[in-house]
């Protein structure tokens, strides 16, 4: 069971959407540039979702010492920084229609909450230490055990 499981703040994507993690690693940029690839000969939506904690959220434009931004004003700046991120490998597909979603939780929560309505979920495998070739990363595990649509797990391309 996951943590949370009752709550109902994650909203699902809709019905049609390639839902892809984002979480700024090598991984989820080779995750984004199969959904987009996938979602542009599909003809379908793409959700990017990004899950953030009061530790990983940027700071607000306008903020100054001293002051506590509101949780509201937190995902603003995560969603900029999430569209900031992502601009570039976006721009590449036009046709592909993008929406950008920033929730306050865990990843695996999100990516599973997320998934309720979705198409597909697709994320990226980090792997673990000198398994990386046969074991895939927690969340991705997660993902594959929970998720309410299929998923698929991608590899970063390797650097040899």
């Amino acid at each position: 069971m996951l943590p949370d499981e009752d709550e109902d703040d994650v909203q699902a994507a809709p019905a049609t959407a390639l839902v892809v993690g984002h979480d700024r690693s090598a991984a989820a940029k080779a995750a984004l540039e199969i959904a987009l690839q996938l979602a542009s000969e599909l003809g379908a939506p793409v959700t990017i979702v990004r899950a953030w904690s009061m530790v990983t959220a940027p700071r607000p434009a306008g903020w100054t010492f001293g002051y506590v931004p509101s949780s509201d004003e937190l995902a603003d700046a995560v969603r900029a920084e999430l569209k900031s991120d992502t601009q570039a490998l976006v721009k590449r597909f036009p046709q592909v229609q993008v929406a950008y979603r920033a929730y306050h939780a865990g990843p695996v929560t999100t990516l599973i909450r997320a998934s309720r309505e979705a198409r597909m979920l697709v994320v990226g495998s980090r792997g673990l230490g000198g398994f990386r070739e046969m074991v895939l990363g927690s969340v991705s595990d997660q993902c594959v055990r929970h998720a309410h649509c299929p998923v698929l797990v991608t590899k970063q391309p390797r650097c040899e």
